[in-house]
């Protein structure tokens, strides 16, 4: 029987104690942080205290949208915005346009996506994501 690759115990653990370690180098910033699987359900979720509903949800959308779509969150929003498209567009209503979500790949497959939301900008969401996915080692 073929099976297909998927994301170990091990390599979540990883990116979710990275991610937390960095995080709380900045308590006073607080984040969610999210895993997923290569369908889009949840692995790995992670929110600090103090943190607003919005950017709970966000985290989940980001790596949810990275994962199902097979690209970075804010590169897939960047493309959708040069073709004068939304994100509403896309027709599902996980989605999201925010950056701060990577696609976990590894030789060319999908393995889920990663995601964080809480900070002020989209790029610090996204170098914290980078955080995990380099802990998994891929």
């Amino acid at each position: 029987m073929a099976t297909k690759p998927a994301l170990t115990t091990e390599q979540i653990k990883a990116a979710m104690d990275a991610m937390l370690a960095k995080a709380n180098e900045t308590p006073d910033a607080p984040v969610a942080m999210a895993i997923v699987d290569a369908g889009g359900e949840m692995l790995a979720y992670m929110t600090m205290e103090n943190l607003r509903v919005f950017s709970r949800r966000h985290a989940r959308r980001k790596a949810y949208t990275s994962a199902i779509i097979g690209r970075d969150s804010g590169e897939h929003a960047a493309g959708l915005a040069a073709q004068g498209r939304g994100i509403a567009d896309m027709g599902d209503p996980g989605f999201t346009y925010g950056q701060g979500g990577l696609v976990i790949m590894k030789d060319g497959v999908i393995l889920g996506g990663i995601g964080v939301g809480g900070y002020p900008s989209g790029q610090a969401d996204e170098d914290l994501s980078r955080v995990g996915l380099d802990a998994m080692n891929l």
